[in-house]
């Protein structure tokens, strides 16, 4: 039976909540193998003067378990 692990992961981009993620994913492909998925589990963004400077993302990545 296959098990996976899930980690935490913050993540931001001055560009967009999708950059963010692609961001974030990509960062912790460099340290873990076999990602399986991914779900984001907040959204949240710095605003100064009106506009939003910072887009943040929290996520769950799953990965499988190696013997």
């Amino acid at each position: 039976m296959p098990v996976a692990k899930v980690i935490e992961v913050v993540s931001s981009s001055s560009k967009s909540f999708d950059d963010a993620i692609q961001q974030g994913l990509a960062e912790t492909a460099t340290s873990l193998k076999g990602i399986s998925g991914l779900e984001v589990v907040n959204w949240t963004a710095d605003v100064e003067n009106d506009k939003i400077v910072t887009y943040k993302v929290t996520m769950h990545i799953a990965f499988k378990v190696e013997r």
